[in-house]
């Protein structure tokens, strides 16, 4: 099965579902019921996440958010999660829901809304310990991979990949934000933990392996042998020129060949992505000079952020006829730029998510002024609801992760309820989250299990419970 492409026919919903007023997609009030496994079913049970879902809900007025809160919030650990002890040490499987394979990025952001949990739940604290330890085997496996078999032995089903491919590894997509999850997710785990066990030698060894593919995708020197070439109709899954893709201008920016999306780079500077590498950097500059006492990798990572930060903005900032200087999604540094963006994580929109820029910045305002625009070609508007979509869904979706991530980065409370709104109408009566919906019809939808849009949705409300909770008492 492709990993984005799980069309949900409306033939596929109960006759009750079919009944409903066409400007409603919603459950009716006899059909809270959680769709949750049950208890013998779940793949891994925390129990404070269990108090967290009971103590939120009970703020929550609107019974379908509070409904969907229950559903989506801890799905990861209901059905995603393959936790085992290996060598004396925790080891945790995340696959991404719909596909049995796990996802360097999707796996950091599907365990992300439990992390401040960790000090109050061993259990917890252990699986997430465990994914450092599963992340750290799959870099030294393959620093250009994405996406990972548990099974070492196993062989991708992508038969017409031609590219460098393991056994072990499903696909082999260089993505730059795949190496920087692996490195937030240890971060954050010390910084909350301050458990310093993780950084043995196979994680130091993995850390030099990241910042080393970094610097060789820098592409100073032509150094990179990287290619991925696919058998396939879609122009956007395989990068041109034998799939070593367009040319670039060295400067400082790490090429990135796939998007967050999976889809390919239209010109090789990924912008959200490379500012997520310098922030990757810089934690790993601190780690190994507070931490490990390691003051030359230290400095190798430092000087390494600060040049992909001088490149950012020397070659990635434009002024914009309509909202003043911008990010570009993309440049090549020729001075070819992109201008759009993609409704995943890294974007341009979730910058301020991942603290590269506070919400009152300048230049992330005015960029996100523009993605909210008629401007950005992949800002859609439809019947049911209007958000960003993606290339890699056509040019009619638009995904509830991008409507997520436009709430979790705005300061307007009715920017905020209306999110709230669209998400609670768009989720086609399933009581969950999806890749990307019609945005004339909420029922034609791609992937009914997608484990991280459904946990951020959890996040979304997780987060308004604790710096807005005003508004969890309102009815949407």
């Amino acid at each position: 099965m492709k990993r984005r492409n799980f069309l949900v026919q409306s033939s596929l919903f109960t006759a009750g579902a079919l009944a409903m007023p066409q400007n409603i997609v919603a459950a009716s009030q006899d059909k809270f019921i959680s769709k949750r496994p049950s208890l013998a079913d779940r793949k891994f049970v925390s129990e404070e996440v269990e108090n967290v879902i009971k103590k939120v809900k009970l703020v929550i007025r609107d019974e379908e958010i509070a409904w969907l809160f229950e559903n989506c919030f801890p799905n990861t650990l209901d059905t995603t999660i393959d936790y085992e002890i290996i060598d004396g040490n925790p080891d945790t499987f995340v696959i991404t829901g719909d596909i049995d394979a796990m996802w360097l990025r999707d796996s950091t952001a599907q365990v992300w809304p439990y992390m401040s949990l960790i000090s109050k739940d061993e259990k917890l604290k252990n699986l997430v310990k465990g994914l450092i330890n599963r992340q750290v085997k799959c870099v030294l496996l393959d620093s250009y991979a994405n996406a990972f078999y548990k099974d070492k032995t196993k062989i991708s089903h992508w038969k017409s990949d031609q590219t460098q491919m393991l056994p072990g590894i499903h696909e082999r997509k260089w993505e730059i934000d795949s190496l920087c999850y692996v490195v937030r997710l240890a971060n954050e785990y010390y910084q909350i933990t301050k458990d310093d066990s993780i950084f043995d030698e196979d994680w130091d060894n993995a850390m030099r392996l990241i910042v080393k593919t970094f610097k060789t995708e820098q592409r100073k020197n032509n150094e990179s042998d990287y290619y991925f070439s696919r058998s396939t109709t879609s122009v956007i899954d395989s990068p041109p020129f034998g799939g070593t893709g367009r040319p670039v201008k060295a400067n400082g920016l790490i090429c990135s060949m796939f998007r967050p999306s999976d889809d390919s780079t239209m010109y090789p500077y990924l912008i959200p992505s490379n500012i997520f590498a310098l922030l990757s950097l810089n934690q790993l500059s601190i780690i190994y000079r507070n931490v490990l006492d390691e003051n030359e990798f230290a400095t190798i990572c430092e000087e390494m952020s600060e040049e992909v930060d001088v490149a950012v903005k020397k070659y990635a900032i434009s002024e914009h006829l309509n909202y003043g200087e911008i990010y570009a999604y993309e440049v090549d540094g020729f001075g070819n730029k992109l201008f759009m963006d993609d409704a995943n994580v890294p974007s341009l929109m979730s910058l301020a998510y991942l603290g590269a820029h506070k919400l009152t910045d300048d230049i992330y305002k005015n960029t996100r002024k523009f993605l909210l625009s008629e401007n950005n070609p992949y800002f859609l508007k439809g019947e049911f609801a209007e958000g960003q979509g993606s290339p890699h869904t056509g040019k009619n979706k638009i995904w509830p992760m991008g409507i997520i991530l436009r709430a979790m980065t705005s300061t307007d409370n009715e920017e905020i309820i209306k999110c709230l709104k669209m998400l609670k109408g768009t989720h086609a009566g399933t009581g969950f989250m999806h890749e990307g919906f019609n945005k004339d019809n909420p029922k034609e939808y791609g992937r009914d299990w997608f484990a991280w849009a459904n946990t951020l949705f959890g996040e979304l409300i997780l987060k308004i419970y604790k710096e807005n909770r005003s508004l969890l008492a309102l009815k949407f």
